[in-house]
């Protein structure tokens, strides 16, 4: 199915490993070997993975315990979010030179609309390599890219040739590559959503192509139409510069589980804390509060309320979290993890003309 004159010329830029790959540049002795960024112990979790420790089935969120059981020789380094950061802020620096429609979704990984690029480049194509190749010249480290007429296709492109890769994903091609792949890799269709295609016997694009939207209204809902589309290769949704955040949280698992009111209350006030500084750094409130509390099981129970008034302070924040949380003590098991979220947000008082580009070339 071809789009019709005037599609978008769309890429995405995915890091290879990001942190893993920020920890081996910066320390030549980690190089070539098994990494996970993360904690060590019976609570710890891997952050994130390098392709050497995905070799023997580490992946990110996956306990440590787990990963080494998997791989004996894994090396464990604590993150250093500061320095991600301060790359991340260089790599979308090299996407600015290109464009100014950039549409972060981590540090590690954008959108970028080049229908209109800033640079005399011949194509979508060319753009992405010249990306790489800066990212690769000024930061050390390796890039794959996606390059379609969509968001949602640019993104499977950017999958398809990791790491250090690049694929084009062209208008002609879009209907059929999308009717070869399984739904579990649709960017949007999660393992639960999996499974209920799955029984409804949809296990491929062609699978979900052949449903009638009436069907997929019946089982999914809103989301629909957004899997309606995908299965044709169509995604309308623009990149959206400056996209606003929905929420601010934290969160912290704990060395030991936790069973009692003070030491909940102890936590509570060091996550209500942590959640407002970010919510300051961004001149941001809320007028809700969400807790989430997860159990040794690995239950987890969510609550949340919405007040007339936003958050106004550290203290205000640590009220309304401690206010949900005092009905889940006692608690049923011993805690494991607690979360506090800030949504509703809300700010606090306090060229040449544009040319078309080719997709490809």
């Amino acid at each position: 199915m071809t789009q019709p004159p005037g599609y978008r010329r769309i890429i995405h830029v995915d890091m290879d490993a990001f942190y893993a790959s920020v920890e081996q540049r910066d320390d030549p002795a980690l190089r070539g070997r098994p990494l996970a960024v993360g904690g060590v112990g019976r609570r710890g979790v891997v952050a994130a993975a390098s392709y050497e420790a995905r070799r023997f089935g580490v992946r990110s969120a996956m306990p440590s315990v787990t990963a080494l059981r998997k791989c004996p020789d894994l090396l464990f380094v604590p993150p250093r979010f500061d320095v991600y950061r301060a790359v991340s802020a260089r790599i979308h620096d090299i996407f600015s030179r290109f464009t100014p429609l950039i549409q972060p979704l981590s540090l590690d990984e954008a959108y970028l609309d080049v229908t209109h690029p800033l640079q005399p480049y011949p194509s979508a194509t060319a753009i992405a390599q010249a990306i790489r190749d800066l990212i690769r010249e000024e930061t050390g480290l390796t890039a794959s890219a996606g390059v379609s007429y969509n968001k949602f296709l640019a993104k499977l492109a950017s999958d398809y040739r990791k790491p250090d890769g690049q694929f084009v994903i062209t208008p002609r091609m879009g209907a059929d590559f999308v009717a070869a792949l399984p739904v579990e890799k649709f960017h949007g269709i999660g393992p639960a959503t999996a499974a209920r295609m799955h029984a409804l016997g949809i296990r491929t694009g062609l699978d979900l192509r052949q449903q009638p939207l009436s069907r997929l209204l019946r089982h999914f809902g809103k989301a629909a139409d957004f899997y309606y589309g995908i299965a044709r290769g169509i995604d309308e949704r623009p990149v959206e510069v400056n996209r606003p955040r929905r929420s601010v949280g934290a969160e912290k698992t704990f060395e030991a589980d936790i069973h009692d009111w003070p030491a909940a209350c102890n936590s509570v006030v060091d996550l209500s804390a942590r959640v407002w500084d970010r919510c300051t750094a961004r001149s941001l409130t809320g007028v809700t509060v969400t807790i989430k509390v997860k159990y040794n099981d690995f239950r987890q129970i969510v609550r949340g309320r919405t007040a007339a008034e936003p958050v106004r302070d550290a203290g205000d924040l640590m009220d309304r979290a401690q206010a949900l949380l005092a009905p889940c003590f006692p608690p049923p098991r011993g805690i494991r993890l607690l979360g506090i979220t800030v949504s509703g947000l809300r700010a606090r008082d306090t060229q040449p003309a544009p040319r078309q580009l080719a997709l490809f070339g």
